[in-house]
């Protein structure tokens, strides 16, 4: 940010008796903030639009992903290793020369590189296909190929992992975040079939899928964290936060029950769910945590408050005060995000990725 006066003149202007110190320290305030919202919005990545339009590209390209895997039917797997392999090769390479091809001659990126996606979602049903027609499946033979989507079995794996490499390969090649979703959702395959691997039993129990579910989301929250640090442009995170809250917050809901103690930990862990949106500037947390939030209310309203008839009402009053507070909060919220970044850490704050340190304070 260009200046025409330096922090000295300032100070210089104090000593002369031409401002007054109070008003010369909120200037100097107000210069440093802008000059790191310049920056932190030139570091950004850079937002994509997203209306109907790309709702039918998307909507288009997951039902072709699905045709070929979770709606396939046992007559389409019965046609053999040798058809499915043709099948996934003519695809695939169908898809990837029409996505390439709107990606570098029209610069049509969002369709072009949904294309691209699908061809890569092919891959599954190429190494089904090998497993299938030379009988490579070990000691676990998992069935059809449409139980890829369905049933934890680790003889998935060769299939997970040769996908999760093709698409790294391609997002090289084509930055489209999207990508990065399909790598995201196998990697919570592979840590399934992976643990069924480990204990030599596929059938693992719901316990053990939910707490694998826990950490595997935990640990795709923390590489969504760095991702929002190294990206420039296209917004690479978005899939990994949305990944790793819903695997790490299905696993905690998918609990169930627990002690009143544990209840009150849900609830703060929810609550943290909201302030980590704000720091991050994820709005995907803050609709995990909301979620927990009315799951835990359901939980009270059929229990401890069953027979109290003003309980529905009190609700009602509560919500109504957060749509107030809402309604308050977007009338002095440049108010409130100074606020809030003057009293955040500057260790804390330099954590924050560039596009929450732009819009400090938003959801």
């Amino acid at each position: 940010m260009s200046q025409l006066f330096s922090t000295d003149d300032v100070r210089r202007a104090v000593a002369a008796g031409a401002i007054e110190k109070p008003a010369a320290e909120a200037l100097l305030t107000f210069l440093a903030a802008e000059a790191r919202n310049v920056v932190a919005t030139r570091e950004a990545p850079a937002r994509v639009r997203f209306d109907f339009v790309h709702v039918l590209w998307y909507f288009g390209a997951l039902l072709i992903i699905g045709a070929m895997g979770l709606f396939s039917t046992i007559a389409f797997a019965a046609l053999g290793g040798p058809a499915l392999i043709l099948t996934a090769i003519g695809y695939g390479a169908a898809f990837l020369f029409a996505g390439d091809y709107l990606w570098r001659k029209k610069g049509l990126t969002t369709p072009g590189g949904l294309l691209i996606s699908v061809a890569i979602a092919m891959m599954p049903l190429f190494v089904y296909g090998i497993q299938e027609t030379f009988n490579l499946w070990g000691s676990d033979r998992p069935g059809t190929v449409q139980g890829f989507y369905v049933w934890v079995k680790s003889g998935w794996l060769p299939m997970e992992l040769a996908t999760i490499a093709v698409a790294s390969l391609a997002l090289k090649r084509y930055r489209f975040p999207f990508i990065v979703a399909i790598i995201a959702f196998l990697l919570w395959f592979v840590s399934m079939d992976f643990a069924a691997w480990l204990v030599g039993d596929s059938r693992l129990d719901w316990e053990t899928r939910r707490r694998v579910s826990i950490w595997f989301g935990l640990g795709v929250m923390a590489l969504a964290f760095f991702a929002d640090h190294a990206q420039k442009r296209a917004d690479f995170a978005f899939w990994l936060h949305l990944f790793g809250a819903l695997t790490f917050w299905g696993g905690i809901v998918m609990r169930g029950g627990g002690t009143p103690l544990e209840k009150i930990g849900f609830g703060m862990l929810c609550g943290g769910l909201m302030l980590y949106s704000v720091f991050m500037n994820r709005r995907i947390y803050a609709v995990f945590g909301a979620m927990g939030l009315m799951i835990l209310l359901g939980d009270l309203s059929r229990n401890l408050f069953r027979n109290a008839v003003l309980f529905p009402f009190i609700l009602t009053a509560v919500g109504l005060g957060f749509i107030g507070l809402g309604l308050w909060y977007l009338k002095h919220r440049d108010a409130i995000a100074a606020m809030v970044e003057r009293l955040i850490p500057e260790s804390l704050r330099s954590l924050r990725p560039p596009h929450a340190r732009a819009m400090s304070g938003g959801i």
